[in-house]
């Protein structure tokens, strides 16, 4: 049988790792040099052959532990004495796609710095921190470098690896799997940014940190943590939150007993022998073993590896409470934040409709939102009938491939980030910057049909704002948006504000002043508008409408919050959302990133 996920994983592995862009080898003197001192030692970079601007690649930031100790937090990174040559890149965390340019190890946790190659002395620019998307999953850091960005010789800029899938997020809450060594990866590198940074000509007190999809998810959740206090001073969080069904695990025990289940491993209420499970194991199992066998013989306990909310075993933990409860209780820092997300987010999806045809008719439960909590089934049945409904007029047919596109945008983007715009508002923030994106250009993603409307896929924004041009030539529109993108960006992390001046075309983009935030919202096209939906209701796909509709379905259900691994469990009481609920999730999660990894 055609497996959809099969086939996303060869669109991904060349879109994410086959486009590596310059490298210098082993054996290739780059063309000019420069040596910075750091806290660990002396580092080399060189200057691009394209741009104005000094790369330094795969720095040590941090030590990823090995064997047992492998699902801890990072440890110190090494030092030297001798100058460190930051002129080779290609290192990755393990993750089961193979890359012959690529090198996946378990002390993968590198940084890669971008610095303009100004003429100011002691110079010290804003920061810019890219964390990098793939569901948690897949991914690395140098997949789409902002060093256009850099170019402008405003900015600094540093992408980086952090630990994936079960290294990163096997949460168990023991002395060998405390939780999130992934997300504590990502705060090691704040840490090592703000020690070091301004070795490299940036400024660590004006750190922006942007992302998207698992990105976006990732940086709105480090804001929520307490770890991270001073690390960061704004956000740019694209096509992801802290709220979305990837954004964290319900439940993180049950998800690692399932997935030990694949491997042949039977709980019995024993959560120290499953961590000694999972410490004996070899990488090589974990990643593609499991990743690749396993869901193309169509298992459906797969689970996603997210952050999770960690129990206290007396060690630094990186998210206490769920997120809901956070942003509720208005308890973390409050920043400059821009939200943008894409008007078809899942359009990319949308490609493998057929596939999932008979499972959204027949089981449409299956692919409601995770974080909604039913009382019983009639409830359950009672949403899953409305939703149908609503989107499909009652009846999925292999027309309904655009209805799923916005049913799947909806529920995994676009409602997750308004609600949590929402409670930030209500938290008493008011310098959060809203947008929805739908610029159409011709390296585009388009459904088949000619009569099927085109929209802006995942994570398109940021790929226009870094100038990532895809696989045909771009167009002058697309050249023009870009730089009109980056300077918004820009100046966003230079300012706090993303408007571009007195000499815009553009329209003035004030921040979200009210907790709804459908009233009036900045969309950006062709150019950008000031949308108010009372006095204007042309939205593209009923976007009002579709919004209030998921207001009214969280209204009259109940909320489901992630819980922590507990100390002892009776395995009777953590089946409390079915496996193909889960593993439908996970196609589609992964399915959606057909442009970009999430």
């Amino acid at each position: 049988m055609w497996n959809p996920f099969l086939v996303w994983l060869c669109i991904a592995g060349t879109i994410i790792f086959g486009s590596q862009g310059e490298q210098t080898s082993q054996g290739e003197e780059p063309s000019q040099e420069k040596v910075v001192q750091t806290s660990q030692g002396p580092i080399r970079g060189y200057k691009s052959p394209d741009y104005n601007v000094f790369q330094f690649w795969n720095i040590p930031y941090a030590t990823a532990p090995t064997g047992v100790d492998r699902y801890k937090a990072p440890l110190a990174p090494p030092t030297w004495e001798e100058t460190f040559n930051a002129t080779n890149r290609g290192i990755i965390c393990p993750q089961g796609i193979s890359n012959d340019n690529l090198v996946e190890q378990e002390d993968c946790l590198v940084a890669n710095v971008y610095a303009p190659d100004t003429q100011t002395p002691n110079a010290s620019l804003p920061v810019l921190v890219v964390v990098h998307g793939g569901g948690y999953l897949i991914g690395h850091g140098d997949e789409i470098p902002p060093i256009a960005l850099v170019n402008s010789q405003k900015i600094v800029a540093v992408t980086f690896n952090y630990r994936l899938g079960v290294h990163g997020f096997l949460c168990l809450g023991t002395e060998v799997a405390p939780g999130n060594a992934g997300m504590k990866d990502q705060v090691a590198l704040l840490r090592w940014v703000h020690r070091n940074i301004a070795a490299f000509g940036g400024d660590p007190g004006k750190v922006t940190i942007a992302g998207c999809s698992a990105g976006g998810s990732s940086v709105d959740t480090l804001m929520l943590s307490d770890t991270t206090s001073g690390l960061f001073h704004q956000i740019i969080s694209e096509s992801g939150c802290s709220l979305a069904p990837f954004g964290i695990q319900m439940d993180p025990l049950k998800n690692a007993v399932d997935h030990a289940a694949l491997l042949n491993f039977t709980y019995t209420d024993d959560i120290t022998a499953l961590g000694e499970f999972y410490a004996s194991l070899s990488t090589e199992l974990l990643t593609s073993g499991t990743l690749v066998s396993e869901i193309i013989a169509g298992n459906p306990g797969y689970l996603f590896f997210q952050p999770c909310v960690e129990r206290d075993i007396g060690q630094e933990r990186f998210l206490a409470d769920a997120p809901i409860d956070i942003l509720r209780n208005g308890n973390y820092t409050k920043v400059p934040t821009i939200y943008g997300y894409a008007d078809m987010e899942y359009i990319g999806g949308g490609m493998i409709f057929d596939s999932w045809q008979n499972e959204v008719q027949n089981s449409f439960e299956n692919v409601l939102p995770v974080d909604l909590k039913f009382e019983n089934e009639t409830q359950r049945n009672s949403a899953a009938n409305a939703a149908k409904q609503f989107y499909f007029g009652g009846e999925v047919t292999n027309t309904s491939r655009i209805e799923f596109v916005n049913y799947m945008t909806d529920v995994m983007f676009v409602h997750p980030i308004l609600r949590g715009v929402s409670l930030q508002i209500e938290a008493g923030n008011d310098q959060v910057y809203l947008y929805q994106y739908g610029f159409v250009h011709n390296n585009s993603i388009t459904l088949p049909g000619d009569d099927l409307p085109r929209g802006a896929s995942h994570c398109e924004q940021m790929e226009t704002a870094f100038k990532h041009i895809g696989s045909k030539e771009p167009s002058q529109e697309f050249l023009e948006m870009a730089d009109k993108m980056g300077e918004l960006y820009l100046n966003f992390i230079l300012t706090g504000n993303p408007n571009r001046g007195a000499d815009s075309t553009w329209p003035v983009w004030e921040p979200v002043n009210d907790t709804d935030t459908r009233t009036t919202y900045y969309l950006i096209r062709a150019t950008a508008e000031v949308i108010n939906t009372e006095n204007n209701q042309e939205i593209v796909g009923n976007f009002t409408s579709r919004v209030e509709f998921w207001d009214q379905i969280y209204v009259d259900n109940d909320i489901r919050r992630p819980i922590p691994p507990p100390e002892v469990v009776n395995a009777a009481t953590i089946n409390i959302i079915t496996n193909k609920t889960l593993f439908v999730f996970a196609i589609i999660v992964l399915s959606c990133s057909y442009n970009i990894g999430i």
